[in-house]
């Protein structure tokens, strides 16, 4: 007897499970569409969430058995044109087709050590210590490396040596912290995906993934998805113990030189009641107060 299923529910993708990154991304993405959406029906005997193999092989015109190969990492070497298909079939946006084209690309994966410690380079040291309004260097995977008092004023999780990925996962402060928690949490864990590209054998990402794995079940399920997200400016909201919430702008800009660090720079608008409470912060910190 068939059954429908219930919840989806996603396997998570721990640090040993990374000889396939194009077929574990295929597999993710292709268990997010919904059948209905493309006019399939639902005899109720679909045993796992999403579109079948041979479904999303017909969306994108390949054979079944060809997209059963890239799935299971017996075929490497698909087409820019195959590979268009399948992302038009995934519905995937820009930044995620681009994150498939470098899977796709990417050669196997091997045995290597780690990266240096990542370090900020002085004189961006300098530059965002002396910023008048919050400013913080993040690096590739969530490290804060560097920041200004007004940014940890605004935002504790700001501090130099502290990871916010593990953060908003384990630490539950920043549950207080951020007024839409899923969807800072679903974010973070977005833009790793973005920093990491295909170098998924990263020591230090392995050993960040694999600890969060074992510890939140809401990690494990966002991380198995393969959302991949890369933000270039937006809001944020705090709430912070000396202004209350505040909802501030934000820009990001890649750091030359310096692969996946990002400097970000927070500000207000003009007359707005969170410009009030950044220059709040801001004297605070020049004071040598609130903290």
């Amino acid at each position: 007897m068939c059954h429908a299923p219930g919840l989806p529910t996603y396997r998570a993708v721990m640090p040993h499970q990374i000889d396939n990154p194009l077929g574990e991304f295929l597999q993710a993405r292709r268990a997010l569409l919904d059948p209905a959406e493309f006019g399939l029906p639902d005899d109720g005997c679909r045993r796992v969430p999403g579109l079948r193999r041979e479904e999303l092989a017909f969306l994108a015109g390949v054979s079944p058995h060809y997209y059963a190969r890239l799935e299971q990492g017996s075929d490497r070497n698909p087409s820019p044109v195959v590979l268009e298909a399948i992302a038009q079939a995934l519905q995937l946006d820009e930044t995620a087709a681009d994150h498939l084209r470098r899977l796709a690309a990417a050669p196997p994966p091997r045995c290597r050590r780690g990266r240096d410690a990542e370090q900020v380079r002085p004189g961006l040291a300098r530059m965002v210590e002396g910023w008048p309004q919050p400013a913080v260097v993040i690096g590739r995977y969530r490290d804060v490396l560097a920041a200004n008092e007004p940014a940890m004023l605004l935002n504790p999780g700001f501090t130099p040596g502290r990871n916010l990925l593990r953060d908003v996962f384990l630490d539950p402060a920043t549950r207080d912290v951020y007024p839409d928690w899923p969807a800072i949490a679903r974010g973070v864990v977005a833009s790793v995906r973005a920093t990491a590209g295909t170098d998924l054998d990263d020591p230090r990402l392995t050993g960040l993934v694999g600890e969060l794995s074992l510890k939140s079940a809401e990690f494990r399920e966002l991380w198995a998805r393969h959302d991949v997200h890369e933000r270039t400016g937006g809001t944020k909201s705090y709430r912070n113990p000396l202004v209350g919430e505040i909802t501030v702008q934000y820009e990001s800009l890649s750091v030359t030189g310096e692969t996946g660090q990002t400097l970000y720079v927070f500000s207000a608008e003009p007359g707005s009641a969170a410009e009030r409470s950044l220059a709040l912060l801001a004297s605070l910190a020049r004071q040598g107060e609130g903290r």
